[in-house]
């Protein structure tokens, strides 16, 4: 279907009743060709949107449903906002033939041995993992828009991967071992109630956690073993930040910021939401919060033949709800920017 038909493109979200659910119900809303008619949420079922999440009640909007409620022929496209290890669980009893982006970890991984490792549970769906498109939006854009099952990527690798992989392809890094210092605002972790996350356990603070062993790690290996044949060391470490939106990347770099500055600038050029600030200027997450813009900057070190290079975007629009939306955009060929040109919430 393309944007000059006049028939809206039909869209359900299971999982609806999360942070990025929440954030895909308010922007697909709004959207010019897509049609929420669906929204699952099994915990919730029968409930109306608005009790759940007051903030959309001026929207019309269907009542959450139970996957076995699902009429899957009034249905175009499926985004998928559940867990990881549950979404698996559910796409396979999706009816084959249907158009799914998913928004979990279970189809980001190539090799399933390295999902089982770092995940800690069985993958059911070999088959459809085969066919999965990795989500990165300008990365992948041409597998993107002949995909059916697009993995949509992790908000932490998204930030990481936006600077790193040009410079990677490009020949910049070299070799190189790889610090890279995150910090992620509590909304990443979900809706769910957790202790280490409670207003009086992250506010007024900030603390590294999951070093040397988060999760996204598997999905930088992946990605800069694809960009380059160099053997690049990764040293993460991701800090808990004491605010509900945001991720903040970090890397020093063993290149000139001028060069690092020039091959970014040339990458991205087409690319409507990844800006690269002017050489010197400093990102910050308050800048892009609310929108699906990531925002790149580049700085020199005292030693001048080395720099840093910092990324920030939302984590729930760019990180996840927006990279989705970006990416059925180009799957149902419309332009990448439909429905995500908000600009970003200030202060």
């Amino acid at each position: 279907m393309s944007k000059n038909n006049k028939n809206p493109v039909l869209v359900s979200i299971i999982g609806g009743s999360g942070y990025t659910g929440a954030e895909l119900i308010r922007l697909i809303s709004k959207h010019s060709y897509f049609q929420l008619n669906q929204v699952v949420a099994n915990r919730n079922a029968g409930k109306k949107i608005k009790d759940i999440f007051p903030h959309l009640r001026h929207l019309k909007l269907p009542d959450f449903i139970s996957f076995e409620q699902m009429n899957f022929d009034n249905v175009d496209l499926i985004f998928c906002a559940l867990p990881h290890s549950k979404s698996q669980e559910i796409i396979v009893k999706i009816p084959k033939g249907k158009k799914i982006i998913d928004l979990s970890a279970d189809f980001r991984l190539e090799r399933i041995e390295e999902y089982e490792r770092w995940y800690g549970s069985k993958h059911i769906a070999y088959s459809l993992q085969e066919e999965a498109v990795y989500g990165l939006t300008e990365i992948y854009k041409e597998e993107i828009k002949n995909g059916s099952l697009i993995a949509c990527t992790g908000c932490n690798s998204a930030a990481t991967l936006y600077p790193v992989l040009p410079l990677l392809s490009k020949g910049v890094i070299k070799g190189d071992n790889l610090t890279i210092n995150i910090g992620a605002g509590v909304s990443g972790a979900g809706r769910d109630a957790k202790q280490n996350i409670i207003h009086a356990e992250v506010s007024e603070g900030i603390k590294p956690y999951n070093i040397g062993k988060h999760r996204h790690i598997a999905e930088l290996e992946q990605e800069f073993k694809k960009a380059t044949d160099n053997k690049i060391g990764i040293t993460f470490i991701p800090h808990l930040l004491p605010q509900n939106r945001g991720v903040l990347v970090s890397i020093p770099l063993a290149s000139p910021a001028s060069i690092v500055h020039k091959t970014l600038k040339n990458f991205y050029k087409n690319a409507p939401f990844i800006i690269v600030l002017p050489i010197e200027e400093i990102p910050a997450t308050q800048h892009v919060r609310g929108s699906n813009f990531c925002h790149i900057g580049v700085v020199s070190d005292h030693n001048k033949d080395r720099s840093v290079v910092i990324s920030v975007l939302d984590n729930l629009i760019k990180g996840s709800a927006g990279q989705a939306i970006q990416n059925a955009n180009i799957m149902f060929d419309f332009d990448e920017t439909s429905g995500l040109l908000e600009s970003p919430i200030f202060p």
